[in-house]
């Protein structure tokens, strides 16, 4: 798969900033026929670092009321924290 392909965003919160910093852990989101070595390399690819670990979250979208109150459901994702070695950081900024 291709790397581009793979990784859709990074997804940036008070929790993945702090696991950044302080962990040196990533947070990105990634499409759902994704799996660990994908991710790895698509990681590795696009930011030139080394990757240690790689952690997956499917999440199930979230129930939501329209105005006219008809559920609808949001869309499904997956997520992945990617553990660099140490040293190694991505600028996002």
């Amino acid at each position: 798969m291709q790397a581009d392909k793979v990784l859709k965003l990074v997804r940036l919160s008070e929790k993945s900033n702090q696991l950044s910093s302080m962990l040196g852990q990533y947070t990105f989101e990634v499409t759902k026929s994704a799996n660990k070595h994908a991710i790895a390399e698509a990681v590795e690819q696009t930011f030139k670092v080394t990757v240690r670990r790689v952690n997956v979250q499917n999440y199930r979208g979230k129930n939501k009321k329209s105005r006219q109150g008809r559920p609808s459901v949001g869309s499904d994702y997956k997520k992945a924290i990617v553990t660099l070695k140490a040293g190694d950081k991505i600028e996002l900024v």
